[in-house]
């Protein structure tokens, strides 16, 4: 990994979640502000969380959500009641489409966003982010049989994508630039956009690497499914809170740090993406160096 690659990861980390001067009060409420004031006062946290971002973020055959994303944001949650001295917190839980995440968070519908987010220079203008949870990127998904194995192969043909997601706008971007023949097809959510490339209505299916993986391992026929192709686009993803809130970004900050001196932080990934998983899915997904630097960064013991 390259100097200018570490610095960009490491700016990553904590972009977000700049620790704010001066202290602020904890007993009584005292001195709260933002989202915590909130949280204090109602007694309630909101996630927004999605029904189909597997491992991250997906509702169980019972309507439970669970994963990776939703997993730190409980740790957050934690971290939060500490903060406005309140153990009675509830957790609410609010299912999101992809085009939903960023303005139910600005509009304060969600507290935290838990799912499989991109942290962008354009959606920073938005929200903040804590530090980087993932790192994966743009790939695509092909039937095994059907001779695709790189973007080019797709000029004239069909991809499908969830819409409102930076998988999408790589491959408008590809388009206008290098395959103006090339046909988007959008759908609401991931799952549906599997589904219309899964009836043929579409070619292939874009999207992150990992949640594609999750998607052919969950699969009728993974073994008639490839992702194929060289990284699109770089996609680092983090949790999305509201933005010009200091005190929820230093709660953020210092529930990261502390899972990860902990250790707790490495064993929720493992937790996630090497062991099997409620519906028997096993993903066998390594942390990659990127990620590894990052939550040493945050304190992990090498």
């Amino acid at each position: 990994m390259g100097a200018r690659l570490r610095g960009a990861l490491a700016a990553l980390a904590v972009s977000g979640c700049a620790l704010a001067g001066g202290a602020w009060a904890q007993s009584g409420g005292e001195g709260l502000a933002g989202t915590l004031k909130k949280v204090r006062d109602s007694g309630v946290v909101t996630l927004g969380v999605r029904d189909t971002a597997f491992p991250f973020s997906y509702a169980l055959p019972s309507g439970r959500h669970v994963g990776y994303s939703v997993d730190l944001c409980l740790a957050i949650v934690e971290e939060i009641k500490s903060a406005i001295d309140r153990a009675d917190v509830a957790v609410r839980l609010v299912a999101l489409q992809s085009e939903q995440r960023i303005p139910a968070v600005k509009d304060g519908r969600v507290d935290l966003e838990c799912g499989s987010t991109t942290n962008t220079q354009q959606r920073r203008q938005e929200v903040a982010f804590s530090p980087v949870i993932f790192v994966t990127g743009t790939k695509l998904m092909v039937r095994r049989d059907s001779g695709i194995r790189a973007w080019e192969q797709l000029r004239g043909r069909t991809v499908a994508a969830s819409a409102g997601t930076t998988n999408e706008a790589t491959m408008r971007a590809l388009a206008d630039k290098s395959a103006p023949d090339l046909k988007l097809l959008t759908r609401p959510d991931l799952r549906q956009a599997f589904e219309a490339f899964e009836s043929g209505q579409a070619d292939a299916l874009a999207s992150d690497e990992v949640l594609l993986l999750g998607l052919r391992a969950r699969a009728k026929e993974p073994r008639a499914l490839a992702v194929v192709g060289e990284l699109l686009s770089f996609e680092p993803y983090g949790i999305a809170y509201r933005r010009d809130d200091p005190q929820l970004a230093q709660v953020v900050e210092r529930s990261f740090r502390r899972l990860a001196e902990s250790r707790e932080l490495a064993w929720i990934y493992d937790q996630w993406f090497l062991r099997r998983l409620p519906g028997g899915e096993e993903l066998k997904l390594r942390m990659g160096p990127q990620l590894t630097a990052i939550f040493e960064g945050l304190g992990l013991p090498p």
